[in-house]
């Protein structure tokens, strides 16, 4: 679990935490090349006279100097593993609109236009200037969630001209699954030559199971900005701009996790947007070096655990229908499929952002 604060180990148990399930970390006295440290969690059933008494979930006890204490703190109840939560596609839209926001947003009555603008140079020895690009479809894309107000042609005439007055294509992200009139949009726009992209699943999970784990998190920093470290693992194309820096720190309540590597570099990355009973997931990337280690699972039972302290209790992630490793991941971890969604791509418009 998580101990440091502004970098530091604590200790944060007393006396009075007797009872109540603890995490703690201590020092070994192992000659050098041993592990130094060792971690253990369960119920402290006892603190006497220096003594710390930890009775594990399989029954057996470990006793710990106190002397040797490290870290410490006290960690939920192991929660019930409950039930999926429920909710609407349109719930889950809002939602997680709101956990990616756009720059810039219009309205076209029921439909949101939003871009987020960022400049990129052209490659080495080409011509012009700097060409604007999207940070990303979500945050560049129509979100329709309802009618647009005006008969369905004159709506995607004034969505083409927008997205092109910003240098952007057209994108309209429409979900599937669930409802008649998103699949009549859908159809609709394939009729009028807007090809599909980009096939999303979107996947909800109750969240407590997510922090109800034995691995220790200590090493998982977190924060309210990204540093260099994360931005620099994260995987999209070139650096981060200030526009995209913008979408990845709006939100209602958003942190930043990163497991440094010995090296100093970053072994793995998460991005966590909490928003009520929601905990929006995103942004989780490991190293191509250091995968296979469980450390995305760690980075997400550390966000979790920030975001159930902050009275959320669902979670939320959405992933591409083709990857194949993020999507076994989450299974494993209890995500199921809620809907899908996918983009469709004016015909006029071939440049975006991912």
């Amino acid at each position: 679990m998580e101990f440091l604060s502004g970098g530091r180990a604590e200790v944060r148990i007393t006396r009075a935490d007797v009872g109540k399930r603890v995490s703690v970390r201590r020092l070994t006295g192992a000659p050098a090349g041993e592990p130094a440290f060792t971690d253990a969690i369960g119920v402290l059933t006892s603190w006497d006279d220096g003594v710390l008494s930890i009775t594990r979930r399989d029954g057996g006890s470990v006793r710990v100097e106190e002397s040797s204490l490290v870290a410490a703190k006290v960690v939920p109840a192991a929660p019930a593993r409950r039930k999926v939560p429920a909710a609407t596609v349109r719930e889950l839209q809002e939602v997680a609109a709101r956990g990616w926001p756009a720059v810039e947003t219009e309205r076209l009555g029921g439909w949101t236009l939003r871009a987020s603008v960022q400049e990129t140079a052209h490659a080495a020895g080409a011509p012009g200037g700097p060409e604007p690009t999207g940070f990303t479809r979500r945050a560049n894309s129509v979100l329709p969630l309802g009618d647009p107000g005006v008969p369905l042609d004159e709506a995607l005439d004034r969505v083409t001209r927008w997205y092109a007055d910003r240098g952007l294509p057209a994108l309209v992200s429409v979900a599937t699954g669930r409802a008649d009139a998103d699949e009549r949009l859908a159809a609709a726009l394939a009729e009028r030559g807007w090809r599909d992209e980009a096939h999303t699943s979107v996947r909800i999970a109750a969240l407590a199971p997510l922090a109800d784990t034995e691995a220790d998190t200590s090493g998982v920093l977190l924060s309210r900005q990204p540093d260099d470290g994360w931005l620099g693992l994260y995987n999209r194309t070139g650096a981060v701009t200030a526009t995209g820096l913008a979408v990845l720190t709006g939100g209602p309540s958003v942190w930043f996790a990163r497991v440094p590597a010995p090296d100093g570099g970053t072994a793995a990355i998460g991005r966590l947007a909490v928003d009520g009973r929601w905990a929006g997931f995103a942004a989780v990337e490991t190293a191509p070096e250091r995968r296979r280690e469980g450390l995305a699972t760690l980075v997400m039972a550390a966000l979790a655990e920030r975001a159930l302290t902050e009275g959320a209790s669902a979670a939320y992630l959405q992933v591409e229908a083709d990857n194949a490793g993020g999507r076994a991941l989450y299974d494993g971890l209890g995500f199921v499929e809620h809907h899908g969604y996918h983009y469709r791509r004016g015909p006029a418009g071939s440049r975006a952002g991912v």
